[in-house]
């Protein structure tokens, strides 16, 4: 393997033992027991979690601001069509031309609603006056990671820069607010056992999910 390649292999194995860590201290912290009686279906409840209580008409906030929900869906999206491209070439996976042709104009449009969502931080006020130093930051890193993995579908010859760029986004992962990549699936997981547990997420396959009947 090239240099690059072994460096990303180790920010790889790095980040994914600070990831480890911190879903073992979560999940055997002493604070996360729930005495509360069984009264609906956990796993259906963990489930809809996941899925349809991720919807913007669930969400109080992303219900109010739509466009930013769906820019934050690109945004998000793009991180993965990105991060496939990395392992696309560190394992030089043969892929068509015509899906590589065809992630440049999407990677262009994720780039590019994650400079919105940056701008927007940046002019509007009240999103100003609690973000910090790290908001932008991993803003700016992650949009970066997508442009260079745009870039280097044009150029190949930018595969071992993008290679180190995804070594360094692996790494400040578990350092800042790039973190709830990590909590995010224990968030949503435990959301589900609170919620399903109680039945307020249904309890029969036949309810809807809302609230029971006591």
């Amino acid at each position: 393997m090239s240099v690059e390649s072994w460096i990303l292999l180790a920010s790889f194995a790095a980040s994914a033992a600070a990831a480890a860590y911190y879903c073992l201290k979560v999940i055997f912290s002493p604070r996360t027991g729930d005495p509360a009686e069984s009264r609906g279906d956990i796993a259906r409840a963990v489930a809809y979690s996941f899925t349809g209580a991720m919807s913007p008409l669930k969400k109080e906030s992303a219900r109010r601001h739509v466009p930013t929900y769906a820019l934050g869906l690109l945004l998000h999206g793009g991180v993965f069509l990105a991060a496939a491209w990395v392992l696309v070439f560190f394992f030089g996976i043969r892929v068509p031309l015509a899906i590589a042709t065809l992630s440049v104009p999407v990677l262009a449009v994720t780039s590019l609603s994650g400079m919105i969502l940056l701008l927007k931080r940046i002019t509007r006020r009240k999103l100003r006056y609690f973000s910090t130093p790290d908001d932008y930051f991993s803003n700016i890193l992650v949009v970066g990671f997508q442009a260079l993995a745009l870039a280097t579908l044009i150029n190949v010859e930018l595969i071992p820069a993008l290679m180190i760029y995804a070594s360094a986004l692996l790494l400040y992962i578990p350092l800042g607010k790039l973190r709830h990549a990590i909590y995010f699936p224990l968030a949503r997981v435990y959301l589900g056992l609170f919620f399903g547990k109680r039945g307020v997420w249904g309890s029969r396959k036949s309810e809807k999910w809302e609230v029971q009947d006591r």
